[in-house]
């Protein structure tokens, strides 16, 4: 699942680590969880811990919301929700902790609710 971030300066990467932001949900990896379309509301910097959902970077430079499965000696394993559509760790092995970008504090549209 693609995200299309609002949110953060890419020059300024502490800046960044201190701010909330926004995205912006593209793709159905997510589903049943999040949808094309909803906008979330991200702690960059935020503690990342297995089960949380993130937007991360992958090695490519896509920019992808998935859960936490879990830490690795390689960095964080990330997985969809629809293990069917998607792209996650299993494609793309673990991924850095640096690139782990915040972690989704809540859907705030169409229907606000914690995630």
């Amino acid at each position: 699942m693609q995200v299309e971030s609002t949110g953060g300066r890419r020059s300024d990467p502490e800046r960044v680590r201190r701010r909330f932001g926004l995205a912006v949900v593209r793709g159905s990896s997510m589903r049943p969880t999040l949808r094309p379309g909803d906008r979330l509301l991200v702690r960059y910097g935020a503690h990342v811990r297995p089960g949380r959902v993130v937007v991360a970077r992958f090695p490519d430079g896509t920019v992808v919301v998935k859960r936490v499965a879990e830490r690795r000696s390689a960095g964080w394993w990330l997985r969809g929700d629809n293990p069917d559509v998607g792209v996650d760790s299993r494609h793309r092995g673990a991924i850095p902790a640096s690139d782990v970008l915040g972690v989704v504090l809540v859907r705030i549209w169409p229907r606000p609710r914690p995630l």
